[in-house]
Parts: structure tokens; sequence; C-alpha cells
């Protein structure tokens, strides 16, 4: 794992990956599609909390890293399910699928959803389009919660048992991001921002974390400037993002206006290094020592990499509010 020093991760074999790619070496992964969702709870004062974790530093990627929960669709997240909000279509077009796209917009929005029950045990849900869950402890929901996680239970099959509504209009749609052409594993993620349901609280559920906290956007955003809390650009992008907003009923009404528009890495070789850059986010460029390998391949016609379509463990965040570890 490598790190600059405030706490922009990114991984040891981005140099050689960005010059297979620019030598034509390197087919790039077709992303699969993600869902990621910015948990925010009110604190009285200062502005909401964010609930984060940590991935487990013996976690072949971004080890160590702070980040927030979420994972890839499911096919079966296009199952039929009772729904509550925006409609399919409606969310079609704010995700930006074509006509007749409906399901696989849907499947993003069950993903969201589903990935933090799995992750966070919160879930955007109710008996009716107007009411939440209150309450997702005790052994019958963890043992839901699991069969989920093992693909031995459809989220479509999990609220149809339990009687349950889909709350999409919990959902705001707040930013897009796709892992760069040269990563091998590639993914076109969402990310959404919700508000923590009254009664529910969050846990640590996912095995690939060892540490979850509640923490003010700009607390997390001040470790990450100290070098202390380690994150990947679209981590600490949106984190900053929600800066401005004074409670989380706020951010929710600003997700509206969003810009959907997907943000995708550019890496090239230029005199001696490797430049890599996400258009719109000057913050993460990085220039990185190339060795004669990399810098050979500047020679090349397609040295260029534009994009094709639109660590141990760091000391602990000053956290806001409970622990959830």
């Amino acid at each position: 794992m490598s790190s600059t020093p405030n706490g922009q991760w990114y991984p040891p074999e981005w140099p050689d990956l960005i010059r297979a790619l620019a030598q034509g070496e390197l087919t790039p992964a077709v992303p699969r599609r993600a869902a990621t969702v910015l948990l925010l709870r009110d604190t009285g004062t200062g502005g909401p909390a964010v609930h984060m974790l940590r991935r487990r530093a013996s976690m072949a990627f971004a080890g160590g890293a702070y980040a927030y929960p979420g994972g890839s669709v499911d096919a079966r997240d296009e199952r039929p399910v009772a729904w509550a909000g925006p409609s399919r279509a409606e969310w079609a077009a704010r995700l930006g699928f074509g006509a007749g796209e409906e399901a696989a917009a849907q499947a993003v929005v069950c993903a969201a959803v589903r990935e933090t029950f799995e992750e966070a045990g919160v879930l955007l849900a109710g008996a009716s389009a107007d009411t939440v869950v209150a309450d997702t402890t005790g052994d019958d929901w963890e043992a839901d919660r699991a069969a989920l996680v093992a693909r031995e239970l459809s989220f479509a099959d999990f609220l149809d048992r339990r009687g349950l509504v889909l709350r999409s209009d919990l959902l705001g749609a707040w930013a897009r991001w796709i892992t760069p052409e040269f990563e091998p594993r590639r993914y076109d993620t969402w990310f959404f921002v919700a508000a923590l349901p009254a009664g529910q609280r969050c846990r640590n559920a996912s095995t690939e974390a060892d540490r979850t906290v509640w923490i003010r956007p700009a607390e997390a955003a001040a470790g990450y400037d100290r070098g202390e809390l380690l994150m990947m650009p679209p981590t600490i992008s949106t984190l900053r993002s929600l800066e401005a907003y004074g409670s989380a009923a706020e951010a929710l009404a600003a997700a509206g206006g969003r810009d959907l528009a997907p943000v995708l890495a550019r890496a090239e070789v230029r005199g001696g290094e490797i430049v890599l850059s996400w258009p719109g986010h000057d913050e993460f460029t990085k220039h990185i020592a190339a060795g004669p390998e990399h810098i050979a391949a500047a020679e090349r016609p397609n040295a260029s990499v534009p994009p094709r379509t639109t660590p141990p463990p760091m000391p602990p965040p000053t956290t806001t509010g409970e622990p959830t570890v």
C-alpha cells in the first residue's frame, strides 16, 4: 500500500499497471455496478456525523483505508420488490440509465439498501410506504442478514418474507465514480446519502472491517489531511462535499441537484513520471516517479491513457457520538 503525506491511498502496483495499459498489454476490465451509502446522523451542533468503516489491514485491496458500507450489485437485485418513493423510471433517469433500463436502476438502489443492512445493520425499509423498521437487532434479524451476506437469500425474498417495503425515498443520489481502467477489479459505483432511521443503530456487521465510527466530515477530512486516515479519492471527495450541510435533512434535500457525471481517472507518462489525475478533482492529481520501463511507454503512440467512458492500521479518528464497535 502507498499513500501521500496526506491520507490518499493508492496501490503500489499502479505504476506497472498504468505502463501495461499504455503499452497495450492490458485490456481494461468491464466495471461491475456497485452502490455505497453515506449514513448520516445529526449531532445537534457542528453538522451531521457520517458512518465510516476501516477496512482490515489484511484486505488485498485498500487495507487500512476508511470507506462507507457498500458493495456490488447482485443480479437478483432486479427482482420485483414492494417499492416506495421515486419510480424505477425516475431513478433510471437520475442515475444515468437509458430508456428500458429501469430494472438496472432498481438493482443499484436495492444494492445500496441491501449492502447497508449487510454491513451496518441499518435497513431503509418499513411495513408501509411511510414507516421504517425501528429495530433490526435480535437473532432472527441477524440470521437473515447472514443469509443475505452468504447469498443464500435474495433481497427480494427477504423483503417479501418480512412484508417490507423498500424506501427508495430515504436515499439521495450523491456522486458516481468509476475505478480506473488499469485496475483489474473495477466498479461503477453510485454514492448515496441517507439519514439513520430513528430507533436503529449501526453496528460493525462487515467481515471486511475492523472498526466503525461516527465522525463529522470535517474531522475525518482533517485526519486525512494530516495523513492519519487513509482514504481513496471518492471517499475523501464525498466527505468534503458534506461539510457544508448543517443536518442530514439538508444534505438529503441537496442530493437532487448533485452532478452524477461519472468520475474516471486519467493516467499518462510525462517527463519521467506518471501523472495520475481525476478530471474535476485537482486535489487528487498525483505525480509518481517512473522507472525506465515506464518512461519508455511515453514514446509509444498510446502512452496517454484517457478514459474510454464518461496499509497498516492508522490511529483512530476523533469520533463524534458513540463508536459502533
